[in-house]
């Protein structure tokens, strides 16, 4: 036992002889900084699962090159279905963003309210076809993850926008 003792104490005046109380309380204060600040340097989304993982589903009505299609509630740009993707991948050359915007749509078919992310599709110059914007559940700019008019492509290789596809995320649940 006396060994145990004798080692912790030596143990413990070397941490307090090499170390300051300055040095500590700074790296501290980082460590908190960092933190707080991580919820907001984290992306939105992460597109790769979203655009791998929808499959086409039965009772999904409506043309998807149109803008009344329901999965575009909340969409503002060109739509991927006429640009050479479809309503759910991007097209040839082009890159999803990491970051995304979300709404939640109906599906006339089944009545079910979704969550859909609209992941923009980056790489080459917009496609200018089928443009679309409605804002049926954008919110203000302050809360940019509801809100359809910032440069998603920034969170992109490229910057530059093409065209915009709508994935669904999952069903929403009031609560």
């Amino acid at each position: 036992m006396k060994f145990l003792d004798q080692f912790f104490e030596r143990s413990t005046r070397h941490v307090a002889s090499t170390t300051s109380r300055r040095r500590f309380l700074g790296r501290l204060g980082s460590f908190l900084v960092a933190g707080a600040a991580m919820p907001v340097l984290l992306p939105v989304d992460r597109t790769a699962k979203a655009l791998a993982a929808e499959s086409p589903q039965a009772g999904d009505p409506g043309d998807p090159t149109s803008c009344d299609y329901w999965r575009y509630c909340s969409v503002d740009g060109f739509l991927c279905s006429c640009c050479g993707g479809t309503v759910n991948s991007c097209p040839p050359g082009t890159q999803g963003s990491e970051v995304t915007w979300v709404g939640t749509c109906r599906n006339p078919a089944d009545g079910i309210d979704y969550i859909i992310s609209y992941n923009d599709c980056c790489g080459k110059h917009s496609c200018a076809q089928c443009a679309c914007t409605r804002n049926d559940s954008e919110e203000p700019m302050y809360r940019p993850f509801n809100n359809n008019d910032i440069n998603w492509c920034l969170g992109a290789d490229a910057n530059v926008y093409n065209c915009t596809v709508a994935v669904i995320r999952g069903v929403a649940k009031a609560g």
